[in-house]
């Protein structure tokens, strides 16, 4: 089915010109879990509705991911989703335990386990379509962003059964046997770029993969096991046509082959200057990278250190602006308002 016409506005919209290293009327702003957690609302919304049953109702992915847009003005929605929704969906037995993350009952373990694993099809996320329907509609010039969870990230909650520091069953499969690892990256992979597809084809107008611990590997592990899968999915997004950004954490290492495997955007996390960053990621725009914790300084300490990230951006093909990491969420959403705005009022001529 074809996506709804896109809306006469999204052709002036700040972010999809950053994104794809157009002049920009100002820095556009989002964040990272500004669909969540520090926002009264959400958590209104979200009583006593469990995560992955509010990811499945259109009808709250619909308002959940317009609330920052109406309470900041942010210059785009991120869709409200969870990397792991994609395996629920086509019938891994997993839940998100609150104040843990993804626990998966039966971790893989071997080729049998992976090859057990469903592809997706879209009838799996018929929901993902039909919120996602619903926000083009409520948001008019302002675009969505779809996302993924990228196939590194989450393999290792699928191996190591939940949250790990240490990644070692993940990497004791990836180096010891790579037949297992091969086959379970492609079958993520796969799902990803297929829940990606969806969301774009019911109207997002960008997508985002997150590969939250490739920070973890080192850049000859990453560019031999991990990137060739990342670069699958980024390659299906690119065929769609919409800017598609990469982000990981603690990724100051990574950032080349990052952008390499097929981003328009390198997402930047805090620990790395974008001045830094910039000539890692080639011709291509940045995302980030105020530190998070700096919305709990002084209004004007905050406003200063976001200042010097937009000047360092202003060397990089395009920049948005976003915080290095998620949004914390004892974040007083008062202080993101104020950060949107200064942000988007900072001059650039």
């Amino acid at each position: 089915m074809a996506p709804p016409p896109a809306h006469p506005d999204l052709a002036r919209s700040a972010f999809l010109l950053a994104a794809r290293g157009e002049p920009v009327p100002h820095t556009p702003v989002w964040f990272m879990r500004q669909a969540g957690r520090s926002l009264p609302e959400y958590l209104e919304v979200r009583e006593g509705v469990a995560m992955l049953e509010a990811c499945m109702r259109p009808e709250l992915v619909v308002e959940i991911t317009m609330q920052p847009v109406r309470r900041y003005g942010v210059d785009a929605a991120i869709f409200f989703s969870d990397i792991v929704l994609p395996l629920k969906a086509v019938g891994v037995d997993l839940d998100i335990k609150p104040g843990v993350g993804p626990v998966v009952e039966r971790p893989v373990r071997t080729l049998a386990d992976v090859e057990a694993i469903p592809d997706l099809t879209p009838d799996h996320v018929d929901f993902v379509t039909e919120a996602v329907r619903g926000l083009v509609g409520e948001l008019g010039g302002t675009p969505l962003i779809g996302f993924a969870g990228a196939p590194f990230t989450v393999a290792s909650y699928l191996v190591e059964g939940g949250p790990s520091k240490e990644h070692a069953r993940t990497k004791a499969m990836m180096f010891g046997a790579p037949d297992v690892w091969d086959a379970l990256m492609r079958k993520i992979g796969g799902i990803a770029a297929t829940y990606l597809e969806v969301q774009v084809a019911a109207g997002a107008s960008a997508v985002q993969l997150f590969d939250s611990w490739a920070g973890a590997l080192t850049p000859a592990d990453y560019r031999a096991s991990v990137m060739p899968h990342s670069a699958a999915v980024l390659e299906r997004a690119g065929a769609l046509g919409v800017p598609r950004i990469h982000f990981g954490v603690g990724t100051g290492s990574l950032l080349g082959p990052m952008g390499e495997a097929g981003a328009d955007v390198v997402g930047v996390d805090w620990r790395t200057p974008l001045a830094d960053a910039i000539p890692q990621v080639g011709d291509r725009a940045v995302q980030g990278n105020l530190d998070p914790t700096l919305v709990f300084a002084p209004t004007e300490v905050m406003t200063a250190r976001a200042a010097e990230v937009i000047e360092a951006g202003r060397a990089a093909r395009g920049h948005v602006f976003n915080l290095g990491h998620g949004v914390i969420p004892s974040t007083d959403p008062d202080q993101l308002a104020r950060l949107t705005e200064f942000v988007q009022g900072y001059p650039l001529g």
